[in-house]
């Protein structure tokens, strides 16, 4: 006979730890809000079998690169697919560190593979917007979706350099508190951006919502401005936030 799920609360108190949950970096706004429910639940009966922490996470790499590919699929059902993957995407992004910490599997490998998942499942939605923005032709909407998914994987890297040059220089991680701009104008401006959310765009999950919205017009009105206009908006907010984003990090004490 197996043995019993542990309780929610049991498995909150070791797999959720506040620290991280509270984190402005560290957690998804998402997954505050409705995922980390969720996760628990799955985590609950994946904790009992032999499923690895890094099966899980390779099960999320593959669901966030199908997320883009989905959009290959015309009309509403490759949206709403590409939707539902990257929500997929995201409950395994929680679940396997969940497992990992249940069960102490916790490895560099994991944590590397978690990261590169999120590069390639970024990269992946904005270059399947591109290649649905281009209908049945190669043209200039496949190279915007090429240039956005550039931009993208610039502003993941630009973060996680952070930490590379820290450790290089033997420093901790850098906490929230570091990651505030020295200059008042630079820290006026972030305070701006933050208001309005924009920035968020960049990522898959809320990319995939926008995509969504897009294709809903798109049937309705014919064509595919829609989704057009949708990949112009992302691409320019991207590549405004590529120099934003550095100059928030050099302007910050995160490399002192």
């Amino acid at each position: 006979m197996s043995a019993p799920a542990p309780a929610l609360e049991e498995l909150r108190q070791v797999c959720q730890p506040q620290a991280k949950l509270a984190s402005r970096n560290g957690e998804h706004w998402a997954g505050r809000l409705y995922m980390r429910r969720v996760s628990l639940r799955l985590t609950r009966h994946l904790v009992r079998t032999p499923v690895t922490p890094d099966q899980l996470t390779w099960t999320m790499v593959w669901c966030g690169i199908a997320s883009g590919a989905a959009l290959l699929i015309p009309g509403l059902t490759g949206a709403v697919l590409a939707v539902v993957l990257m929500q997929l995407f995201l409950l395994f992004d929680c679940v396997d560190g969940e497992v990992a910490r249940w069960k102490g599997q916790n490895s560099a490998a994991g944590i590397y593979v978690d990261r590169l998942g999120a590069y390639l499942a970024d990269a992946a939605l904005m270059i399947g917007i591109g290649f649905r923005a281009a209908g049945s032709g190669f043209d200039g909407w496949v190279s915007l979706g090429l240039a956005t998914a550039l931009g993208v994987v610039l502003l993941k890297a630009s973060t996680d350099l952070v930490d590379v040059a820290r450790a290089r220089r033997g420093l901790a991680v850098a906490d929230d508190e570091a990651t505030r701009p020295r200059s008042e104008g630079v820290a006026t401006a972030r305070r701006l951006a933050a208001a309005f959310k924009l920035h968020r765009v960049t990522n898959g999950i809320e990319a995939s919502l926008v995509l969504l919205a897009a294709a809903v017009v798109d049937v309705a009105l014919g064509g595919l401005d829609a989704t057009r206009w949708a990949l112009v908006g992302i691409a320019a907010i991207t590549w405004v936030m590529v120099p934003a984003h550095l100059l928030s990090i050099l302007s910050s004490s995160r490399l002192r």
